[in-house]
């Protein structure tokens, strides 16, 4: 399994809030491969400093972009270096970033692509979690499956694509506008 881990920091916590990448935290582009494609969703950054007191944040992404040549991992690991940098200015942070770079069609099958579960398996490993105490948040429907194949709670954000991909024939457990309406909808249920 090739799942990249960009770094951790050493927590005591065993529950987390697996957030997707892109349409969550940023603005969904499509194929974005570089820095300056990256625009912040306005509320990331207070959200996810709410949620850093109670629940390590993980940011779970399928970047087939690698798969594409579109860049490479290190492109990624740029990208995402940015957005900790960022967050980190205002105040919040990301424990870890995981990261698939497959794509069946131009890499070959794999257990870490979502809606499998291999980057959550790596990421509970990791951390000690236990994904009865874990949300996944994200745009997709795909996000939703890997939440529920995983056995966390699933909240689908009305940004990015908001659930109309229609991948997988999926319902969330809540639905939020945005990340910080889901953030406050995760503190009221902890």
């Amino acid at each position: 399994m090739l799942c990249l881990r960009l770094w951790k920091v050493n927590v005591v916590k065993n529950k987390a809030v697996f957030l997707d990448r892109d349409g969550v935290i940023i603005h969904e582009k499509h194929h974005l491969r570089e820095i300056a494609q990256v625009e912040f969703i306005s509320s990331a950054a207070a959200a996810i400093k709410k949620l850093n007191s109670k629940f390590i944040v993980i940011v779970i992404s399928n970047q087939a972009v690698v798969a594409r040549k579109l860049c490479t991992e290190q492109d990624v690991k740029k990208v995402n270096q940015f957005i900790q940098t960022e967050l980190e200015k205002q105040g919040a942070k990301i424990d870890a970033f995981y990261f698939c770079p497959h794509h069946p069609k131009f890499s070959g099958d794999c257990e870490c692509r979502k809606p499998k579960i291999g980057m959550l398996v790596q990421a509970k490993k990791d951390f000690n979690l236990n994904f009865a105490n874990t949300f996944f948040v994200g745009d997709k429907t795909v996000d939703i499956q890997t939440g529920k194949n995983a056995g966390c709670k699933t909240i689908l954000v009305k940004t990015g694509y908001a659930g109309s991909d229609k991948e997988f024939n999926v319902q969330p457990d809540i639905t939020a506008e945005d990340i910080l309406d889901a953030v406050e909808k995760i503190l009221k249920t902890n």
